[in-house]
Order: C-alpha cells, then sequence, then structure tokens
C-alpha cells in the first residue's frame, strides 16, 4: 500500500511539473496558480498517507500518531481547494466569489485547527499506522477527531457535487471542458464512496463490532488513491486537452499552408525574414508562415487577373464541383499565375486590365487546393498563361 500511494505521489508529481511552465509563464493567471497548488496539495496527502510515511513522521516527531491530524489536516485542504477552485471555475460576482472564498477559509481553517486541538486533548499513546480511524473510534477526543475530518470532507464533497452536476449541463458541447467536469464529477462520487467506507467502519465500532474494520483498512484507500487521481485529471485536462489541440491544430494549419508558401518564395519580401532558432515553437512557427504568406498574397494583388479568376471558377462549378471547392482552386490558380508573372516579367510588367480586386483571405484552403494545380493540366497550364482561356 505504501508504494501505490507514493507511485501515485509521483505520478501528480508529474501533472505538477507540467503545469509549472504555465505557472512561471501565466503572468497573473490566478488559475494556473490554483491547480499548480492543488497538485502539490494532492501529491502531499498520498505522500503522507502512506503508511511508510506515517510511520517516519512519527518517529520522526516522537510523538504517537503525530502523523493522523497531519493527514487530515492536508486532506481537509486539499478538499477545500477543490471546492474553491470549482466555484471560480463556475465564474460568478467578484463580490460572491470573495464571499465564497472567506467562507471557506474560515470554515475549513476552524476545522483544522479543531482537529489539531481534540489531538492535543486526546489520548493516543498507541500508534496505529493502517487502522487508526476503527482503533480509535470510540476513545475521546481522538473520536471527535475522526468524526470531524470525516463529516467535513463530506460536506465538500457533497456541495463539489452538487456543483458539478448543474455545472455539466451548462457545459456539454464545450470539449475538454465537459471531459474534465465528467472527470471531476466521477472521482467525487468516489470520494463520496471513501467517507461512506469509512463511516461505515467507525459507526460499526460504536456499535461494538469489528466486523466492519475491512472496509476503512483494505476498501477505503485504493478508493481514495482512484478518486484523488480522477480529481487531479479533472483539474488538469481540460488545460492540457486544450494545449494538445491548440499545438495539434497549429501543426496541422502550418503544413496546410506549405504549398502556398512555396508558391510564393518567389515573391521579394518587405522585410528581411526572421530566422527562428532550431527549437522555436510550432505556434512561432505558423504565425511567420502566416504573415509571409499573407504579406506575399498582398503584394501579388497588382498582377492577379480577374477574368483568369472567372474562367477558373466557372469550369470547376461547369464540372460539378462545389461553389467552396472551385473559389479555392481558382483563388489558387490566380495566385500561382500572378507570382509566375510577377517572377518572369522583370521591371516592367504587363499587368492584367482587369485586376482581381476582392481579397483572397481563405489562406488553407487555397494552399489545399494548391495541391491540385500540378495534375490538373487545364487549371495549371491556365495558371502560367493567365491570357488564355481555361475552357480552350
Amino acid at each position: 500500500m505504501s508504494a501505490s500511494f507514493l507511485l501515485i505521489g509521483v505520478a501528480l508529481g508529474i501533472g505538477l511539473l507540467y503545469k509549472i511552465p504555465a505557472v512561471l509563464n501565466g503572468g497573473h493567471n490566478t488559475q494556473a496558480r490554483q491547480v499548480a497548488g492543488l497538485l502539490l496539495a494532492a501529491c502531499a496527502v498520498f505522500c503522507f498517507a502512506a503508511p511508510s510515511t506515517i510511520a517516519a513522521v512519527n518517529d520522526y516527531t516522537g510523538i504517537p500518531n503525530f502523523a493522523a491530524p497531519l493527514v487530515y489536516s492536508l486532506l481537509t485542504g486539499f478538499s477545500a481547494s477543490c471546492l474553491l477552485l470549482i466555484v471560480k471555475w463556475r465564474g460568478g460576482t467578484p463580490e460572491s466569489l470573495r464571499r465564497t472564498t472567506w467562507w471557506v477559509y474560515g470554515s475549513y481553517g476552524a476545522l483544522v485547527a479543531t482537529l489539531w486541538a481534540c489531538f492535543a486533548l486526546s489520548d493516543h499513546s498507541v500508534e496505529r499506522v493502517r487502522d487508526l480511524d476503527t482503533y480509535y473510534a470510540t476513545t475521546p477526543w481522538m473520536r471527535e477527531m475522526i468524526v470531524l475530518y470525516l463529516l467535513g470532507h463530506t460536506v465538500a464533497v457533497l456541495i463539489t457535487c452538487a456543483l458539478l452536476w448543474n455545472w455539466e449541463s451548462k457545459v456539454r458541447g464545450t470539449g475538454w471542458l465537459h471531459v474534465g467536469v465528467l472527470t471531476l464529477s466521477v472521482g467525487y462520487v468516489m470520494n463520496l464512496a471513501y467517507d461512506v467506507t469509512k463511516l461505515a467502519a467507525v459507526i460499526g465500532r460504536w456499535s461494538g463490532t469489528t466486523a466492519l474494520d475491512g472496509l476503512s483498512t483494505n476498501a477505503a484507500p485504493p478508493i481514495a488513491a482512484l478518486a484523488g487521481i480522477l480529481v487531479a485529471l479533472g483539474f488538469i485536462v481540460p488545460h492540457a486537452g486544450e494545449r494538445i489541440s491548440q499545438r495539434t491544430s497549429a501543426r496541422r494549419e502550418y503544413r496546410a499552408l506549405a504549398p502556398l508558401a512555396r508558391t510564393l518564395r518567389t515573391v521579394p519580401s518587405a522585410s528581411a525574414p526572421v530566422k527562428l532558432g532550431r527549437f522555436a515553437s510550432r505556434e512561432l512557427r505558423l504565425i511567420q508562415r502566416r504573415t509571409f504568406v499573407r504579406d506575399a498574397v498582398r503584394l501579388l494583388q497588382p498582377y492577379m487577373d480577374a477574368e483568369h479568376h472567372e474562367q477558373v471558377e466557372r469550369a470547376y462549378l461547369e464540372r460539378g464541383a462545389k461553389p467552396a471547392t472551385a473559389k479555392a482552386i481558382a483563388d489558387a490558380s490566380t495566385v500561382a499565375a500572378a507570382a509566375h508573372l510577377q517572377a518572369t516579367s522583370g521591371q516592367n510588367p504587363e499587368l492584367p486590365a482587369r485586376p482581381l480586386l476582392e481579397g483572397i483571405s481563405d489562406l488553407v484552403s487555397i494552399s489545399r487546393a494548391m495541391r491540385r494545380l500540378p495534375a490538373d493540366h487545364a487549371v495549371r497550364g491556365n495558371a502560367l498563361r493567365p491570357e488564355k482561356s481555361v475552357t480552350s
């Protein structure tokens, strides 16, 4: 059990390391700091809840069962942090958020102080590493400490479940945020199962039976481990998923613009291109490619032939192409013809009698259509000879 708890703590630590760049580069992004703080609290809970760590803490302090209020305090703080973060994710007026924050901090801060007071007043001389909750379930003040931490955790879980249940219907169709809310919901259902098993075992001791002790000792720890992972993932997934989606989208668009960028490579740039390092991000490379393509298309506007564009578009419409497809191919053919004319006409180009005045804006569609030009001899030939009809 110690190894599994420590492994979960390490896994959550890896998630924390993933969030550190967002914290350092996020400026005033308080949510990134809050998620990082929550992951740190989750790591602490699982690391200190491992039986080997409990024994080490007790030995280090020289106080039997000192790790119990420490773990309970960490778990209580983690529950409060989760509740606050979900409240802030849902949004609200600054006054209501401030009020809720002070209410949560005040109530759970008082609860933590009460846990330590109960521990100080109790007789906890017999060290129990794995079954403290059931062993001390009937001991004065230890009993109160155990019940208070379980009730505090249960109340936080129930409130959070209600918030998530209400919020889930409002975020359907939002992609990664909806996935995160669903993951959190399952995690909090598992948290509720943890509280039920613990309370059942404690109440069983009050009734004079030890038959339910296994619920606390054997069933509750794996439930808590699964719940902790799901809750942490619920907070990580929306941010990580959105970031992955952005990178995937940037990579896809960067590749999609490649044919158009190659066609425009002969167009002189208005300014010297900035050389990017080997480790420059895909997003930065995409910005550079977008800028180059837009500037080149703008510089080619005087060379674009409106008649050429109309002929190609009409030819593809007559072939049964969809209007959007016909326009994209016509745009691509016109850009290719303009680039060829600009590159071969020298200092005194013979510009089209009727330049294309309408803007060409859907660069990705044009670039994808550019792939079809070399295989389409009619359009490609027309692109290189703009004065001839595509139908000739």
